[in-house]
């Protein structure tokens, strides 16, 4: 009897460090972020706003033009107005540790990038060339396979 205990507590252990974490880093406490709130409610005013090259006003933007009017309006945050350009402030931050207001970047093509907002559970916001401003999940097979970094202004 107590070799078959010691057989299944060592089984239990064995099964429990085969389990994975999260890939990317949300967690409940994401939920309850704070800023996740904010960034949601101003999202709420920009869902929709179609993509244009160069905009940032609500009659059309950008990826990077949405990133800085979102800091702007929210704390008077000056980012730069390219991604190339907002790729290389702040700090970097790895996929398991983001929070919301991180940003997250892109690589869409040969010498193309695409720029976005974590807002938490896994989830951030963007201007998508075709759809617009909106919500997109890292999971979503085609911004994981386009991942390129995190950084936190």
């Amino acid at each position: 009897m107590p070799r078959s205990f010691t057989l299944l507590t060592l089984m239990a252990l064995l099964l429990a460090g085969c389990s994975s974490a999260p890939r990317y880093g949300h967690t409940p406490a994401d939920l309850h972020h704070p800023q996740r709130q904010q960034l949601l409610d101003h999202y709420s005013q920009w869902a929709g706003t179609p993509y244009r090259y160069g905009g940032q006003d609500r009659s059309g933007v950008d990826c990077s033009g949405f990133i800085q009017r979102v800091y702007a309006d929210l704390n008077g945050t000056q980012l730069p107005r390219t991604t190339e350009k907002q790729a290389r402030i702040g700090s970097p931050v790895k996929r398991h540790q983001l929070q919301p207001a991180d940003l997250v970047f892109f690589k869409t093509g040969w010498k193309q990038r695409h720029a976005g907002i974590y807002i938490g559970n896994g989830e951030f916001i963007h201007a998508s060339t075709s759809r617009g401003v909106m919500i997109s999940r890292l999971d979503n097979p085609y911004w994981e396979d386009a991942w390129w970094m995190a950084r936190r202004p």
